[in-house]
């Protein structure tokens, strides 16, 4: 299982504990406190309903131009579809935080995840608020206390970390994210649930901040799918501290290219934890779409086969059935000739040109897909675009946890 380790970003600090708002009795508030005048980034799910703490979260970033002194999470209850009261208790919630830091409660934003419907018990996690406070710390066990704290039907620790080293110092970063279920990620700039918080030492602007952001959040985590469902909570969050004293404005191309790049890696390594992690998973399929016209029709090609029940239950038990990702390509959308149309199945061809491949080894390709991880390549002889996209099976397990979730 992943750790955390002690050489994390300057300028934050990390605590859990115990509100009893999860009926295991575990560890369900988590909060970050940053530095004053640490900037940030947000992304928020684009589902129509949205939940209690998206909403305060959108008002709160936007009021607070960029600049986040707090993140409180609670997990076991989603504060989703409870009314004028669940938005009360976000408002709540972030004032407190922000009257025991000494900061407006602009600069907090609130996150839950869990059960959707059943209303926020918010005394319980406001009596929590000054323990949490009075337990912040900046070594390696309270970010992984926090880490740990955010999980639902997670059973693995999902953490990452990177540094940059630079002339004027290092820059580090630290991840760490939660979700196993509906997670079918649609996530755009303000206008079981996937949480994301990326904490980073290096100097930046909230525009800077946020044009980082998108295109990392962009090819990593809107580019997976468990189960295809959006959910009302996901939200991904990127705070700047400028701790490390290296400033992104006075950056070489050859620092910045290479932050870039350790970025995107971190996040890739969050998305890929969160499928491995997936409900009932057993195993893990990465879709490259290739020869597209358009980057954007090669990802809704990619989206609806790994979205098909009937592909992913025929990955559960590697059967080698071909002819359900065409079709799945077929209804997404995007206009293609199945003449010119090849695909394989951990290297193996199983379609090449709108008929069965002459080379076509069921037996083989079988063996292939009894693999934990392979991939499945799906060229579209349109052009020269392409998306890689993350996703997974579908088993009895899935069914077993979520038929029983809310009993």
């Amino acid at each position: 299982m992943a750790s955390v380790r002690k050489d994390l970003p300057r300028g934050f600090k990390w605590s859990a504990v115990k509100a009893g708002i999860k009926a295991s009795g575990r560890p369900d508030v988590a909060l970050a406190v940053a530095d004053a005048g640490t900037t940030a980034a947000v992304m928020f799910t684009k589902h129509q309903v949205v939940a209690a703490p998206v909403g305060i979260g959108r008002e709160n970033s936007a009021a607070s131009d960029g600049h986040v002194r707090a993140v409180i999470v609670n997990a076991g209850n989603a504060n989703c579809a409870t009314g004028a009261i669940g938005l009360d208790s976000a408002r709540r919630t972030c004032t407190e935080v922000g009257s025991l830091l000494g900061c407006d409660a602009h600069e907090v934003i609130p996150s839950s995840t869990g059960i959707i419907g059943v209303p926020l018990p918010v005394e319980k996690l406001l009596a929590a608020l000054p323990v949490a406070m009075g337990a912040l710390g900046a070594r390696a066990s309270d970010a992984e206390a926090f880490a740990k704290a955010i999980m639902t039907t997670d059973t693995k620790l999902k953490v990452s970390q990177g540094a940059v080293t630079t002339a004027d110092g290092e820059i580090r970063i630290f991840g760490t994210c939660k979700g196993a279920g509906m997670i079918g990620p649609q996530l755009g700039p303000p206008h079981a649930t996937m949480l994301v918080y990326l904490f980073t030492d290096l100097g930046l602007e909230a525009s800077d901040a946020r044009a980082l952001m998108q295109p990392a959040v962009e090819h990593s985590f809107n580019a997976i799918s468990v189960d295809g469902d959006t959910s009302t909570n996901d939200t991904v969050l990127l705070l700047a501290s400028g701790a490390s004293g290296v400033r992104w404005k006075d950056a070489t191309t050859a620092v910045r290219r290479a932050f870039e790049a350790e970025l995107q890696r971190i996040c890739d390594e969050l998305a890929h934890s969160i499928v491995d992690d997936g409900e009932g998973v057993t195993h893990v399929v990465t879709l490259e779409i290739r020869g597209a016209r358009t980057e954007a029709e090669a990802k809704q090609i990619a989206r609806s086969i790994a979205h098909s029940p009937l592909c992913k239950t025929a990955w559960s038990s590697g059967d080698p059935n071909w002819g359900r990702i065409l079709c799945a390509a077929g209804y997404s959308g995007v206009e293609f000739d199945p003449a010119t149309v090849t695909i394989h199945i951990g290297g193996l061809p199983v379609f090449e040109r709108g008929t069965r491949s002459a080379s076509f080894d069921e037996k083989a390709t079988h063996a292939q897909m009894t693999e934990r991880e392979y991939t499945i390549a799906v060229d579209m002889g349109q052009g020269k675009e392409r998306f890689r996209f993350l996703t997974c099976d579908l088993t009895v397990e899935y069914v077993h946890i979520n038929a029983d979730y809310s009993t």
